[in-house]
């Protein structure tokens, strides 16, 4: 990831603009994932897990909607 100082700018305004290129292309998040190794398996039961989290609350959000809770 490059940024260019442009004429007048400060270096505040440099480092402002490099982090946000930096989160724009997820760089950080990327190497935080790929840290350590995880198995293909292991890949697929958090991935089930996470699902199964995300319908719960998916269906929480709709009884309360409706009343029923």
């Amino acid at each position: 990831m490059t940024v260019e100082l442009q004429p007048g700018e400060s270096q505040e305004s440099l480092l402002k603009r490099f982090r946000k290129a930096v989160t724009k292309s997820s760089i950080l998040s990327e190497h935080r994932k790929r840290r350590w190794y995880v198995s293909k398996g292991e890949l697929r039961r958090k991935e089930k897990k996470k699902a199964i989290r995300k319908a719960r609350r998916r269906a929480q959000q709709m009884q309360s909607e409706k009343g029923w809770l």
